[in-house]
């Protein structure tokens, strides 16, 4: 009689759509679902906070709703090597099933499935956190794309992707061996959550963790924002995002849902193609800079463009301090650290006015804010948030230019137009009117009383000026280009 089929949770923390799942359970197999928390792998890197937090509601609502469906999660900590070889055999699983990655890790799990089938254990991997795979969308050449356009162009030309699967109504539950058993740990035993202190009080009310409240979110994104997303996603100030992402990091939902969702509201009349094709091209963005993860697994430490080996990169702990922190004096890039630092989330167009800040005016290293970034993100991910840092550096795949130098000011009054974004974030410079709330230094003395601001106090100065910053930033690239010659 063959063994258990075993499903082995990573990324794809959900019970819709879950390919291995579902593969699973048309064995006709009983089911064991096992989440291996690995930090021990050299090719896994270790999660910053905010996605540890991230991932302890995640795992605890899998656990739900495996068990609302006649299943368990068993919950493991451990280097995947060692232990999902060991836990196959001592189970007798005759079927092992996951779900890609695309990163380094892709390493182990080649070389477990290569074990199990040695074993004569049937091993499957299966597609689940892309729309296209790695190869999937290729020039006419067969090659990979290295510039975006042209690669989301091409994803828009192909059919959607099939529809998501449903979540399976009932699971078989295998039966754990004891010695398996008493390896397990509770998730509260992870350790995924902070405690002292609780720092996490504004990601709480931020989101909701889980396959729910992704669907949720979804929902609502459906309902209003993404019907005039093509023209207002750049918007911080307003309600125009999906706020899917962190699920996306960890797989509460799928892309194929979110798309197909979307598809459904499009056929139906309920938002225009534009805003659709918009939606997929952003989702296209997240495939693409896996693609370049699968291409250069190191991505998040190596420049793409090794001519920025070269760069004259400054050392400056109190800048990158005061970028930190909100505290540059630049009322935009300071509302999307603070947002970052409260929710664990920050707007994409600020995501871009803060990285450039970071690596242009203050000319400090781009994996400085990659850390910053991995730690405090609750949607930090291997492949996005490696290759965004890239692109605005200069370094990466199809970058933008590193003379290209977001203006701060500019950037805020473009699409802050009336401060809503920085007022609710720098809630000192809240009193100050339109004209002044993203260049404060320009107010009057007697602006600046009535609105209970005292510069260098109450709200910092800039710490470098635009045009200084920028002029810094062209001399250092000319010095980058001399240095690679």
């Amino acid at each position: 009689m063959p063994g258990p089929a075993l499903v082995w949770f990573r990324e794809d923390l959900r019970v819709g759509d879950n390919p291995a799942l579902t593969h699973a359970v048309e064995t006709g197999a009983p089911v064991l679902c096992l989440y291996l928390f690995d930090e021990e792998s050299p090719e896994v890197r270790p999660l910053g906070g905010a996605s540890r937090w991230f991932l302890h509601g995640s795992l605890t609502v899998l656990a739900e709703r495996l068990a609302a469906i006649g299943g368990e999660l068993l919950v493991m900590r451990g280097a995947a090597r060692t232990v999902i070889p060991r836990v196959v055999e001592a189970s007798g699983a005759s079927h092992v099933l996951w779900n890609r990655r695309y990163g380094a890790e892709r390493e182990i799990d080649a070389e477990i499935k290569a074990r199990l089938k040695e074993a004569g254990v049937e091993a499957r991997s299966c597609k689940a956190r892309l729309l296209y795979e790695p190869g999937e969308v290729t020039t006419k050449t067969g090659g990979l794309y290295k510039v975006f356009t042209p690669y989301r162009n091409a994803t828009l030309a192909y059919d959607p992707p099939p529809p998501p699967l449903p979540a399976p109504e009932r699971i078989e539950k295998g039966s754990w061996p004891a010695a398996i058993r008493a390896e397990a740990i509770a998730i509260a035993d992870l350790d995924l959550e902070p405690t002292k202190p609780d720092w996490a009080a504004g990601l709480r009310e931020t989101w909701t963790r889980g396959e729910a409240g992704a669907q949720a979110r979804l929902a609502s994104f459906l309902d209003g924002p993404l019907s005039g997303y093509a023209g207002s996603r750049n918007r911080p100030d307003l309600e125009t995002t999906s706020m899917l992402s962190a699920h996306l990091r960890f797989g509460d939902v799928s892309p194929r849902q979110i798309v197909h969702a979307a598809l459904h509201a499009r056929d139906a009349g309920r938002i225009p193609a534009e805003d659709y094709d918009m939606l997929r091209s952003e989702l296209g963005w997240r495939d693409f800079s896996h693609q370049l993860l699968f291409a250069q697994p190191d991505i998040a430490r190596t420049n793409m463009m090794r001519s920025y080996d070269a760069f004259p990169w400054r050392q400056d702990e109190a800048a990158l301090a005061a970028w930190q922190r909100g505290r540059t004096g630049y009322p935009f890039v300071d509302a999307g650290m603070r947002q970052l630092w409260t929710t664990g989330f920050m707007h994409n167009r600020v995501r871009m006015v803060v990285g450039s800040f970071l690596v242009k005016h203050l000319l400090l290293d781009w994996r400085l804010g990659e850390d910053w970034f991995w730690d405090t993100l609750c949607d930090a991910d291997p492949a996005n948030n490696a290759a965004s840092w890239q692109w605005v550096a200069g370094s990466g795949a199809d970058a933008s230019p590193y003379y290209r130098v977001f203006n701060p000011v500019t950037q805020g009054e473009k699409f802050d137009p009336a401060g809503d974004y920085v007022r609710r974030w720098v809630p000192e410079l809240a009193g100050l009117p339109n004209t002044y709330v993203h260049r404060p230094w320009d107010a009057s003395r007697n602006v600046l009383e009535r609105a209970n601001v005292t510069l260098g106090r109450s709200y910092p100065l800039p710490i470098v000026d635009h045009d200084e910053g920028r002029r810094r930033a062209l001399d250092a690239l000319a010095q980058m280009k001399k240095n690679a010659a």
